[in-house]
């Protein structure tokens, strides 16, 4: 196999890995709304939800499209072949969906009456992470404004590394609470910052090898 093939197969499966990442959080979105729309009955798991929807409907939709768009704007073949097509998705459906999602998580940790462990550290993680998401994404869209493409992308993959955090969550906290049950406060707050922590170490190291190859053409011709 060539190795246009060989690097095309390699970017369609990483925009499927991020959908997988993408697609428990995303049927669990779908079932809330689904409560929210039939008007199912009020439950301690869904009743903050059942009588302020907004806030939580406008987060699982623009999570929807943040996670769907984003695993295509950082596929670079796919960039360079529909330029046009990544700077229309990333200004008017990537970054308005991203702020969504950021500015209604901080939204929710406010306003929602959750359970005990969810409250506290947890609480403030969110905040920290929902303010660092918009932070991101400003500071991408600043990027780009001054033609700094690197600059644009590394924040962008630090934005959606974060918004990707509650598929990462799934697999810090889903294997635990099968096997012990509920969490504790303290056992909560690890696994919810574990996703996240994962996450961005994970962008980190995407953004060191993005700035290593734009820097190796110079360092050969030298």
């Amino acid at each position: 196999m060539d190795a246009p093939q060989t690097r095309r197969r390699r970017e369609w499966t990483i925009a499927a890995g991020l959908f997988l990442l993408a697609l428990v959080p995303s049927i669990a979105g779908a079932f809330r709304v689904g409560e929210i729309a039939s008007g199912a009955a009020e439950t301690a798991a869904n009743a903050r939800f059942m009588r302020m929807p907004l806030p939580v409907v406008l987060h699982i939709a623009g999570a929807l499209v943040y996670a769907t768009v984003g695993a295509f704007q950082f596929l670079p073949g796919l960039r360079r072949r529909h330029n046009a097509w990544h700077r229309f998705a990333g200004r008017y459906l990537l970054v308005p969906a991203g702020f969504a999602v950021g500015a209604t998580g901080i939204w929710m940790t406010a306003v929602y009456d959750v359970p005990a462990t969810d409250d506290g550290a947890v609480a403030v993680s969110r905040f920290i992470v929902g303010g660092l998401m918009i932070a991101f994404l400003a500071l991408g869209v600043a990027a780009v404004a001054r033609r700094d493409h690197l600059a644009h992308g590394a924040w962008m993959i630090r934005a959606y590394a974060l918004a990707m955090g509650a598929g990462t969550q799934v697999l810090t906290s889903g294997p635990a609470l099968l096997l012990f049950g509920e969490p504790d406060a303290m056992f909560r707050l690890i696994q919810m910052d574990a996703g996240w922590i994962i996450n961005a170490l994970f962008a980190e190291w995407i953004i060191a090898r993005r700035r290593a190859a734009a820097r190796r053409p110079a360092t050969i011709t030298a």
